[in-house]
């Protein structure tokens, strides 16, 4: 029993000592914010809590404090706006450090030792840090603007992110925030006109430009670009997008006839096995032997394949809109394929593949007109040309 109570005592010293070097590695490589969060979750209500634990908590706290301080007041002293956003992160990593300790104090070990930590009045500190901070994205933001005032309207873009970003981090509804982003998004988006051409030789119906049309600006918007579908009272388009139809290529109806024979083997019965004088064999129990007899079965079949397809290639065309200058162009093309089999036989159904049970009972049908091949062809088409307007990079 003695053995056992010194193999556990020993064991506890081991994992006491593991854990203060565990915080003094992190205070040595300067880690001091990891060394306060391993204290603070081995010390949390615990009522006797190790000296050695509340010495490291101690030294971990100044010595972060100390560092943040020199930090801040190297920032300041460069006298520079953009780097209240650098103040206000560290005002910030002071106060979550110090409401960590707080709920702790007063700190005691159980041998009597008392932490000293010396607390700053940040909350002061970070409000005014965070006015600062958002001060400095709010005028940044008004300089962004005024470029995008000007025809950039990369920089209306970053505007909007810059406004985003002070909402996010610094305060919502800060000043005239919102109409700033109300004009940042204005000025911002590039409008794109699109429209379906065709320049095939061929009369295409009109249910056709309608499948391409429908294709929906809720597909093709995004956060940055808006497209119309006409032309649009007090809106300057940026760009036009033209689908143009340039060839159609339709397929003959074509009917080929096949005339094949399936054959298979099959057993047919049994029949009895004879020695060399014409006897019936026995086996060992005396019975008679028999063995599987098998033949060959046909089946003619008259097959039937109808064929016809249509063609479709057409361009995406992007042109500038202010000068009429084409600036890209994608070739898209799509097929519509009508295949039907209709197959009859005469013989021994059993004789019959797999394919050919597959296609009988079908029977030759009418043809599809052209005109709904088109249209079908359109219905295909306009998820390939979403995609592509989706993914092009010409488009700013």
């Amino acid at each position: 029993m003695l053995r056992l109570v010194q193999i556990f005592a020993f064991t506890l010293t081991v994992l006491l000592l593991s854990a203060c070097h565990t915080a003094q590695r992190y205070v040595e490589t300067g880690n001091y914010d990891g060394a306060i969060d391993y204290v603070v979750s081995h010390i949390s209500g615990k009522k006797n809590k190790k000296t050695e634990y509340v010495q490291a908590l101690e030294l971990a706290f100044q010595k972060a404090q100390d560092r943040d301080i020199r930090l801040v007041d190297n920032l300041v002293a460069e006298n520079r706006p953009e780097n209240w956003e650098k103040v206000n992160a560290i005002h910030r990593r002071v106060q979550q450090r110090q409401n960590k300790i707080a709920p702790l104090l007063p700190l005691q070990a159980k041998d009597g030792y008392r932490a000293s930590f010396s607390f700053v009045n940040i909350e002061k500190l970070e409000r005014q840090s965070r006015e600062k901070a958002a001060d400095f994205l709010y005028e940044k933001a008004q300089r962004q603007l005024a470029d995008a005032n000007s025809g950039n309207r990369m920089a209306a873009r970053n505007a909007y992110e810059t406004l985003l970003d002070l909402e996010n981090r610094y305060y919502k509804n800060y000043r005239s925030t919102d109409e700033m982003k109300r004009q940042a998004m204005e000025l911002g988006t590039t409008h794109i006109l699109f429209e379906v051409g065709n320049q095939s030789n061929q009369v295409l119906p009109r249910d056709f430009f309608d499948r391409i049309l429908a294709i929906g600006t809720r597909d093709l918007n995004s956060k940055w670009q808006a497209y119309h579908f006409n032309k649009s009272a007090g809106v300057e388009m940026d760009y036009t997008v033209k689908f143009n139809v340039r060839r159609i290529d339709i397929s003959p109806e074509r009917v080929q006839e096949r005339v094949y024979t399936d054959c298979t083997e099959i057993q047919d019965g049994w029949d009895y096995e004879l020695d060399m004088k014409g006897n019936v064999k026995k086996d060992s129990l005396g019975n008679d032997i028999k063995k599987e007899r098998f033949i060959n079965i046909y089946a003619d079949v008259l097959e039937v394949f109808q064929t016809k397809a249509v063609r479709l290639t057409g361009s995406v065309d992007i042109f500038d809109a202010r000068n009429g200058n084409r600036i890209d162009s994608r070739e898209l093309s799509t097929e519509i394929l009508f295949e039907n089999y209709a197959s009859t036989f005469k013989g021994d159904q059993r004789a019959l593949s797999d394919l050919t049970r597959q296609r009988l009972g079908n029977r030759p049908l009418p043809f599809p007109m052209t005109e709904d091949m088109l249209v079908q062809a359109a219905d295909k088409l306009k998820p390939n040309l979403r995609e592509e307007l989706r993914r092009n990079r010409v488009i700013l």
